[in-house]
C-alpha cells in the first residue's frame, strides 16, 4: 500500500507541475505580430468594379475614346478608338493586378506584353506612364477616366 501512495503522490505532483507550467508565458517572450488588417487603400475601400470612360490625348489623332470595364475577378476589357483617324474600335481583354500599395492597377493583356498602369480613385481612374508614375505636363488632367455606370438621382426623385 505504501508503494501505491508514493506513486500516487509522484503522479499527482507531476500532474500539478504540468498544469501549472503548461500556460507559462515568460516575460521576455516576444509578443505575437499584429497585422494591420484595417489598412485604407483603393482595393478594399472603394467600389472600383465598373465601367470607366474618357477621351485621352493622342499625338496623331483628335483623341482616344477609351472605355475600360474592371471586373471583380480582376479581369478587364479595354475598348479604344482613335478619333479622326479611324472608325475601328480596338478591343483588348486581360487581367489586372494591384500594385504594392493597392492604389494602382496594372493591366496585362492576353495577347501582348505591353502593360498599362492606372491610379484607382473615387469613381475614376488616372492613367499613369509606363513606369507607374503620374503623367505630367499641360495635358496631365486629360488622362482621367470617369466611372459611367453609377446610378444618378433623377430630378423627379430628389435625394434627401
Amino acid at each position: 500500500m505504501r508503494i501505491c501512495r508514493q506513486q500516487f503522490k509522484q503522479i499527482l505532483t507531476f500532474f500539478i507541475f504540468i498544469v501549472t507550467f503548461s500556460g507559462y508565458n515568460p516575460v521576455f517572450a516576444e509578443p505575437p505580430e499584429i497585422k494591420d488588417t484595417d489598412t485604407h487603400h483603393a482595393q478594399n475601400s472603394l467600389d472600383w468594379p465598373g465601367i470607366y470612360y474618357g477621351f485621352t490625348p493622342c499625338a496623331d489623332c483628335n483623341g482616344v475614346k477609351t472605355t475600360l470595364a474592371l471586373n471583380k475577378n480582376n479581369s478587364y476589357i479595354l475598348i479604344t478608338q482613335y478619333v479622326g483617324k479611324s472608325e475601328r474600335e480596338f478591343v483588348e481583354k486581360g487581367k489586372f493586378t494591384w500594385g504594392d500599395k493597392s492604389n494602382t492597377i496594372v493591366l496585362t493583356p492576353r495577347n501582348s506584353s505591353t502593360t498599362k498602369h492606372y491610379f484607382v480613385g473615387e469613381n475614376m481612374l488616372i492613367q499613369l506612364d509606363n513606369t507607374g508614375n503620374r503623367i505630367s505636363g499641360k495635358l496631365a488632367d486629360r488622362y482621367i477616366l470617369r466611372r459611367t455606370d453609377i446610378a444618378k438621382s433623377s430630378p423627379s426623385h430628389p435625394s434627401h
